[in-house]
């Protein structure tokens, strides 16, 4: 009996411990970001061993948006484009949601994983994308990205 007690506390420990508080993940998602994968289906995953493009996040108070830059040798960003997607994040049923809109289109993503160096992002085709924390070779200057 007390193996079994045992066995059940060490799951639970466990269980809690990879699970990750939706707070904790919103405040992790604001940076700079560089897709590694994605996974398209259980058995079938595309690597990107090399983008020429790193998305930016920056959410307050829930509110925020993403754009496309393409770095800089100089460690600097240039805008892909002129164009942003609105971001409102909610934490519905003990998962963060980010609900995006643009002129042309609304969607919703879900947050799987949200470290300080790792996002793991699921969208609504049921997708997997995978990104790491992208780190300029030179520092460089944030205000070129804001809005």
């Amino acid at each position: 009996m007390k193996k079994a007690f045992y066995l059940l506390l060490v799951a639970i420990v466990l269980t809690s411990c990879t699970n990750t508080d939706p707070n904790q993940q919103l405040q992790n998602l604001t940076g700079y970001w560089t897709i590694e994968k994605v996974e398209v289906e259980n058995d079938s995953v595309v690597e990107y061993s090399l983008s020429q493009y790193i998305d930016y996040i920056e959410i307050k108070d829930s509110v925020g948006f993403r754009k496309k830059l393409q770095p800089k040798i100089d460690g600097g960003y240039i805008k892909a484009s002129n164009d942003s997607e609105k971001i409102t994040a909610k934490i519905e049923d003990d998962v963060l949601n980010l609900y995006y809109s643009t002129a042309f289109d609304e969607w919703q993503e879900t947050v799987l994983i949200a470290t300080e160096d790792e996002l793991v992002i699921k969208n609504r085709d049921d997708k997997k994308y995978y990104y790491k924390k992208y780190e300029p070779l030179i520092s460089t200057n944030e205000e070129e990205t804001k809005e």
